[in-house]
């Protein structure tokens, strides 16, 4: 066991080193659970949580806890888009320390807030990064860890390969975690090895039988290989990993020339991405709960190519155990 993994371990309470990333519109609460009881760790995105699957934050947290006694962690998305929105997040934050919540995700801002909140409480915070110098500004703003988004990810997809990625921080101090292309144990491990301290997976817990998703969706991931993922801006205005499908053939994956002056604009590129993300937690939701009947329109990473069937959450969880050679 690498250090960065003994870390990792430590801050989480957990049994092997992964994660169930947080995902709109797929983190429904019996599938963070589930992860989460099989020995890895489940992360709560309450948009989804209230506004897909309609579990009450507190409710929700409460409900989980009736189906595992293990850690649960939560995602906080802390970009300033409006006062309203941070307010309620801050509420959020609050809502789940006060239920036991530890471990905190943040990303697209700064986390400086979070951390004083659960640090404060005896919780640890990691952040969503791409490159060393929105690292080293989170390690700055007091976070515990970093979750290294790479070029393979699903979702706001980085521009490094795993490696480079790894090599680029591995001198900061503080635990990293693989997130982007894993799919089966040897991506797993071959991430370990680099000297990850864990893993995020995110696509992988999608097809599987406790995820809320339309099986369309989940069949266009055991369908899909690497080649058939593609970056879209129509999502939230920056890059966003899609399966690319006769819908996405057919509406492109550029934004307008008016859109694209707006998201380049440094006054204006804020409302342009609040119009991207209002538009598409409308239609990502309507997608991943009505399928093809909606539109083919499946957000997913590179990590399709070790995807091949639908199983349960409990079932993945215990195969990586296995491969790593948790008890």
């Amino acid at each position: 066991m690498n250090d960065n993994t003994r870390q990792f371990l430590e801050h989480t309470g957990i049994e092997l080193p992964l994660i169930c990333g947080a995902m709109y519109p797929c983190s429904n609460p019996e599938l963070i659970a589930a992860v989460s009881d099989a020995g890895g760790i489940g992360i709560i995105q309450p948009i989804s949580m209230q506004y897909v699957h309609g579990h009450d934050l507190r409710e929700g947290i409460r409900y989980m806890k009736t189906l595992t006694d293990k850690p649960i962690g939560f995602n906080a998305i802390v970009e300033k888009s409006s006062d309203i929105y941070m307010n309620r997040m801050k509420k959020w934050i609050d809502i789940a320390l006060e239920e036991g919540v530890r471990f905190f995700i943040t990303a697209l801002g700064n986390p400086r807030f979070v951390c004083e909140k659960v640090h404060a409480m005896g919780g640890v915070v990691y952040h969503d990064v791409t490159e060393r110098k929105w690292a080293q500004k989170a390690i700055d703003e007091g976070v515990d860890g970093l979750i290294c988004v790479n070029s393979n990810a699903g979702g706001h997809a980085g521009a490094l390969k795993p490696q480079e990625l790894f090599d680029s921080m591995s001198d900061l101090g503080v635990p990293l975690v693989c997130a982007g292309g894993v799919g089966d144990e040897q991506q797993f491990l071959d991430m370990i090895n680099i000297g990850y301290g864990g893993v995020q997976l995110g696509t992988r817990f999608i097809a599987t039988q406790e995820c809320k998703a339309h099986n369309d969706y989940k069949s266009a991931i055991c369908d899909a290989k690497a080649d058939d993922i593609v970056l879209t801006e129509r999502i939230s205005g920056v890059p966003v990993a899609i399966i690319k499908t006769p819908f996405i053939e057919k509406t492109g994956t550029e934004a307008g020339w008016l859109m694209k002056k707006i998201l380049r604009h440094r006054k204006l590129k804020h409302y342009g991405r609040m119009y991207y993300s209002v538009k598409s937690l409308f239609e990502l939701k309507k997608a991943s709960l009505q399928g093809m009947n909606y539109k083919d329109f499946f957000q997913a990473g590179k990590s399709v190519s070790g995807i091949h069937e639908v199983e349960s959450a409990k079932d993945v969880v215990a195969r990586f155990a296995q491969a790593y050679g948790t008890p």
